[in-house]
């Protein structure tokens, strides 16, 4: 029920716009693309396309022909079949991953977050200060009332324990 309401609001409160110049270059590219299937009855790359284009006087870069194409494609849902066999479906959303949250990477976040609950109040505040807040050890110092020397022994020692944790 919510995705058909989403979907609909997007149909019809389309924020993204695409430039007069970017849709005219994209169905040029589209007529040339046509010229080309039908005179050498074959699909058409994209250098073929800009090689057409620029006959007619254009100057116009693979890229900005690909972007013009790519900003005219109608947008797809996650959830439309890319593939299916009888009951099996396959959709968009199968496809799609995070390689930047690996196992691996999650496994090191709960590690992190375990051994930092282990440090004292102190340590924790000085970490937090120092690589959160980005201040360095002089600022740090003034801040909590120590020396710069202090901060920097307490700030190697807490990393230390939690590289032994870890």
């Amino acid at each position: 029920m919510i995705i058909g309401e989403i979907k609909r609001y997007l149909r019809d409160n389309n924020s993204v716009r695409v430039s007069r110049s970017l849709r005219d270059l994209a169905y040029r590219a589209l007529q040339a693309k046509e010229v080309i299937s039908r005179r050498d009855c074959k699909d058409a790359t994209i250098d073929e396309i800009v090689e057409e284009l620029n006959k007619d006087g254009d100057t116009k870069t693979k890229e900005e022909v690909s972007r013009a194409l790519e900003a005219i494609s109608a947008p797809i849902s996650i959830y439309d079949p890319v593939y299916g066999d009888g009951d099996d479906s396959l959709y968009v959303m199968d496809q799609l991953r995070d390689d930047s949250a690996s196992e691996e990477s999650w496994l090191e976040s709960i590690a992190l977050r375990e051994a930092l609950k282990n440090l004292s109040e102190r340590e924790k505040t000085i970490l937090n200060l120092r690589f959160y807040k980005g201040r360095t050890q002089m600022e740090i110092a003034s801040e909590i009332g120590i020396s710069q020397a202090q901060v920097s022994r307490v700030e190697k020692g807490a990393i230390e324990r939690i590289k032994k944790e870890m």
